[in-house]
């Protein structure tokens, strides 16, 4: 029973040396792959920030012109500011 027991850890062992070896092999095979593969990552992320970013501004302008139009007496007159300084930069 203790040497079932002994191959079927040492199958075990190589199988995952080999698997292993196999992820190695894919990861530092093509560097032209990896830059790549980085390169449009790195692409896609900036494209997601940046239109993230122009949703919440524009969310935010919104909800700040509504606060305005209830013609709060500070806050209104600060968010108003606020609001055409954002509009003119625009």
């Amino acid at each position: 029973m203790f040497r079932k027991l002994s191959k079927n850890v040492e199958k075990l062992n190589r199988m995952l040396q080999e698997q292993n070896i196999q992820e190695l092999i894919y990861v530092l095979g093509s560097q032209k792959e990896m830059l790549k593969r980085n390169f449009w990552a790195g692409v896609s992320r900036g494209v997601g920030i940046g239109v993230g970013v122009t949703i919440i501004t524009a969310i935010l302008v919104i909800i700040l012109q509504k606060i305005v139009t209830l013609n709060i007496p500070v806050i209104g007159e600060y968010i108003a500011e606020i609001v055409e300084i954002v509009e003119k930069n625009v």
